[in-house]
């Protein structure tokens, strides 16, 4: 009895440690994993992200760029962290809804593995092109492309990433099977594009954005039912008769499975005022996103969210990468 009396208080003491501890959160400096290099869409907005976590819970959330495989490294490494709340991912559609669709023996369960915390924003993606390619809109893209798939390279984040999903959206909508070549992230393969290397990239708005403006390639079409307005004479996909080529990946924020409660209330509170600020809505929009919405917001709406994409889109997506094998 009195064996089982010392295991009960030892119980009690450390639920009641944990429970300090969570009060107090954040205690030290935490890590916010962008899973791809830095530069791109991704690592803006996990910036964005550990600012407002910096800023709202008193600690320093700092940025770690950990690339590979479409973002499953740097996922992986998140998940297989402590659920204490000091390793926090900022992660997308690919890592935490659609990566199954490539990755059959994925080292994580993307609904499993990570507790969600809420939505950030979403980036329609735009059709970009070398300045030299011989198409000037959607309609001669397609023509282009179809009688010409061969002669293709089309250049990507990974296997996985935004950048390669969109594409094979784009692909599967057209019938079509360029050469994909992976690099580390979305700047590389701006670069390479810029260089002429690749002929084309799938990406969100602000990937290219620059570049776009300064006449050094070109954008075809916004794979959205409406204009970007960081582009607004760039028609969208469903203006130019191809509405299967839709897509806005998510950009979110998760945890580990298993943090307590306490923390990932503090983090959902912590974004959601952030989100709220003018500051950053302006700092969003000038990066070409769709602000989250109050009623779009946090863990719940975000599980729906990964539920009804990872509908829409895994079944075009398992057909399309086994297609690419």
């Amino acid at each position: 009895m009195a064996k089982q009396w010392i295991a009960a208080g030892i119980f009690l003491a450390l639920a009641g440690t944990n429970g300090v501890h969570a009060q107090d959160y954040p205690t030290r400096t935490a890590t916010v994993i962008v899973p791809f290099a830095a530069g791109g869409p991704a690592d803006i907005t996990g910036r964005i992200v550990a600012d407002i976590f910096s800023r709202y819970l008193g600690q320093k959330f700092v940025v770690e760029n950990v690339v590979g495989a479409g973002g499953t490294t740097g996922a992986i490494r998140a998940a297989r962290a402590p659920a204490d709340g000091y390793t926090i991912l900022s992660g997308h559609l690919g890592t935490n809804a659609l990566a199954p669709a490539f990755y059959p023996n994925l080292a994580y369960d993307p609904q499993k593995d990570f507790a969600p915390v809420g939505l950030t924003a979403e980036y329609p993606e735009v059709l970009a092109v070398r300045k030299e390619f011989p198409a000037n809109n959607l309609k001669e893209f397609v023509a282009y492309a179809k009688a010409n798939p061969e002669k293709l390279n089309v250049g990507h984040a990974g296997l996985g990433s935004v950048s390669y999903i969109g594409c094979l959206l784009l692909h599967s909508a057209l019938g079509i099977k360029p050469t994909m070549i992976p690099f580390t992230g979305t700047a590389p393969v701006l670069n390479a594009m810029l260089a002429g290397q690749v002929d084309y990239e799938c990406d969100p708005v602000l990937g290219t954005l620059s570049q776009v403006q300064a006449g050094n390639i070109k954008a075809l079409a916004v794979a959205a039912k409406k204009r970007s307005p960081l582009l607004p004479d760039v028609p969208t996909s469903h203006e130019q008769g191809l509405p299967e080529f839709d897509i806005a990946p998510f950009y979110a924020v998760f945890v580990p499975t298993g943090t307590p409660q306490p923390i990932v209330d503090k983090l959902v509170d912590a974004l959601n005022r952030g989100l709220n600020e003018d500051a950053v809505k302006k700092r969003l929009a000038e990066l070409g996103a769709e602000s989250a919405e109050q009623d779009r917001r946090g863990p719940k709406a975000l599980t729906e969210l990964i539920k009804a994409e990872t509908a829409r889109l895994m079944p075009i997506l398992k057909a399309a990468a086994e297609k690419e094998k």
